[in-house]
């Protein structure tokens, strides 16, 4: 059997966490942030992994979330510049860096 999670939250965190779940400008970080609260108000991690959210997540998902919250905050529930997919080609404007000179 997994342990049960718990989050003890401030008045000033639930604030935060609020304000971040109705009016934060990206959807993710909305979701995990409604995600977190809804673990501090009692919710199993499985229950809202399966059915607290609009999209059904794993509960190592939400339990993820969950840590980053606990040890960074807030800014733990955005995602940090450079993770995600790489673009997978270049537009021509690109500057092509470093090569071979002009042949003389």
């Amino acid at each position: 059997m997994c342990r049960t999670r718990t989050v003890a939250l401030t008045p000033r965190q639930r604030r935060a966490l609020a304000r971040a779940r109705d009016r934060h400008p990206k959807p993710y970080v909305r979701e995990k942030a409604a995600a977190v609260l809804k673990v501090a108000d009692g919710w199993a991690v499985q229950d809202v992994a399966r059915r607290g959210l609009l999209r059904p997540r794993t509960p190592k998902t939400v339990a993820a979330w969950l840590d980053r919250y606990r040890d960074r905050g807030l800014a733990g529930l955005t995602v940090r510049p450079g993770r995600g997919r790489k673009p997978a080609f270049f537009s021509r404007r690109a500057d092509p860096g470093p090569g071979p000179g002009p042949a003389a």
